[in-house]
């Protein structure tokens, strides 16, 4: 059994170590895309992606199997501006242009349409959410750092996270598993 709490009441001391690993989650994340976005991963930017989605899927599922996180003063303090993500937005766009573009089922419980997404919004998307919490980490203010990663994980990031992984693992799968019959051909 993991360290994650779960227990009705959580102390601050389990809350703080939750704020640190999902904090080495968002940052090595965000690393891992903007070397992606800068073009230094290559051939292996999907499947590097693919390992930083995980990755900080694994952290939401922490949030998500953790107790409902409330801040001490029940709001959240004001952060200015969100910084600007387009630059890596643009640089996932280009090296992922080949495919960028997929279709996902939102919701497969309430709506089974397919909606076109694309990979480098959900990634950037993501980011956006996972910064926001971690400026909050990085002030000082953990509660409200996992307070945010946590709402924001199921009400938008945790979605795209999923989307994308999904669309990653797809786009992995289809070209390993795309190989010419090697079974030789019977007399």
């Amino acid at each position: 059994m993991s360290d994650i709490p779960l227990q009705s009441t959580t102390s601050p001391e389990e809350w703080q170590i939750l704020a640190e690993r999902v904090a080495a989650h968002v940052r090595g994340y965000l690393r891992g895309l903007e070397g992606v976005a800068r073009g230094e991963a290559g051939s292996r930017a999907v499947p590097l992606l693919l390992l930083e989605v995980s990755q900080v899927i694994l952290a939401g599922a922490q949030l998500g199997a953790s107790t409902d996180v409330i801040p001490p003063d029940n709001w959240e303090p004001e952060l200015g501006p969100d910084p600007d993500l387009d630059d890596i937005r643009t640089g996932l766009a280009e090296r992922l242009a080949p495919v960028d573009d997929y279709a996902e089922v939102f919701d497969p419980i309430k709506d089974t349409d397919a909606t076109a997404y694309r990979l480098s919004d959900d990634l950037v998307d993501v980011a956006g959410d996972l910064i926001h919490g971690l400026r909050h980490y990085e002030r000082g203010r953990p509660l409200e750092a996992l307070w945010w990663w946590q709402y924001s994980y199921f009400n938008h990031w945790g979605n795209h996270a999923g989307a994308a992984q999904r669309a990653l693992y797809a786009i992995i799968a289809d070209a390993r598993l795309d190989v010419a019959d090697e079974t030789p051909a019977l007399p």
